[in-house]
């Protein structure tokens, strides 16, 4: 990694590690805390009954997989920057068809043109982005106007998220930051109207937003 700047550092970390994990995760205490939060992300977006959704960070595809099952007029593309983890999506969802689609692509660099969906959702992924407002700005681009958007991630009271993202830059998995409520607003608000923050379980919190 010579040469490389601390965010290609970030994301190669996170690259080897779910390519290490994409065989076992929906079935290990890693892939726990994205299980835990399926039907909460799957609830918002209940209202999305159809049309073009973005899964920013879809691992295994375990949940794009329910988010088919649940709107059978939906399509969805999936992104991972793992190859591992977009071999073992793609094998998963090929019974879909053409209704999924799963590429390898930076969440900071997504290859689809603007306004390309109708909805978009990124779970448990948003804490591994070295720029998240580069991220959200290119979820942002692809959405069409009125589209929603849904972040599933971890939340701790502000003293154990201060230790937690101090020890955060010895991370084997590329982990940034966690997020408090008010950083979320902040880095959504700028692009999204309409940003709403709440707890749903234990260290679990939701994010939705409209374009």
């Amino acid at each position: 990694m010579k040469g490389w700047g601390a965010m290609d550092q970030l994301k190669e970390k996170s690259r080897k590690a779910f390519d290490a994990q994409a065989a076992d995760y929906d079935r290990t205490e890693k892939g726990a805390h994205a299980r835990r939060l399926y039907p909460h992300v799957l609830a918002a977006l209940d209202g999305v009954r159809e049309g073009e959704l973005l899964d920013v960070g879809c691992g295994t595809g375990a949940l794009a997989r329910l988010v088919l099952e649940q709107g059978p007029k939906r399509r969805v593309t999936g992104v991972d920057l793992a190859p591992g983890m977009v071999a073992h999506a793609r094998a998963s969802l090929a019974a879909f068809g053409d209704r999924a689609r799963i590429a390898e692509a930076d969440s900071e660099r997504l290859p689809f043109h603007e306004e390309s969906f109708d909805a978009a959702y990124c779970n448990d992924s948003f804490h591994h982005y070295p720029d998240p407002g580069k991220a959200v700005f290119e979820i942002w681009r692809v959405m069409r106007p009125g589209g929603l958007l849904v972040v599933g991630d971890c939340t701790l009271p502000a003293p154990v998220r201060a230790v937690m993202n101090a020890s955060l830059r010895f991370s084997s998995e590329g982990d940034v930051h966690i997020y408090s409520k008010g950083e979320y607003e902040r880095i959504l608000g700028r692009r999204f109207s309409s940003v709403a923050w709440r707890r749903v379980e234990g260290s679990a919190c939701l994010v939705e937003a409209r374009k």
